[in-house]
């Protein structure tokens, strides 16, 4: 039987490097701001200053009803795959939703 080039060692060296992807800032990310998105946390987390101040100022201005957007950041930090959120958000820079 031919292997086309692929040795059995070459397989068990792929077998061993498919682990899955884990992003170490999604779940903090996604709880700050859930939790306390109201502060911009989440932003600050991430490395989005500019960003963090805009939120503040928003929820000074709106009395705290901006406090959604954080909250549904949250959440859709939540649903994306560790990779996406790594792409998007930490590689990508895209700093709103």
């Amino acid at each position: 039987m031919e292997n086309y080039g692929y040795t059995k060692t070459e397989n068990t060296e792929n077998q061993q490097n498919n682990i899955p992807y884990h992003s170490e800032k999604k779940i903090p990310a996604a709880l700050l701001g859930i939790l306390v998105g109201w502060l911009a946390l989440n932003k600050f987390y991430l490395g989005y200053k500019r960003e963090g101040i805009i939120q503040l100022i928003l929820n000074v201005v709106t009395c705290g009803a901006a406090s959604v957007i954080p909250f549904i950041e949250g959440i859709l930090y939540l649903f994306m795959s560790d990779k996406q959120f790594d792409d998007t958000y930490v590689h990508g820079r895209k700093p709103w939703l």
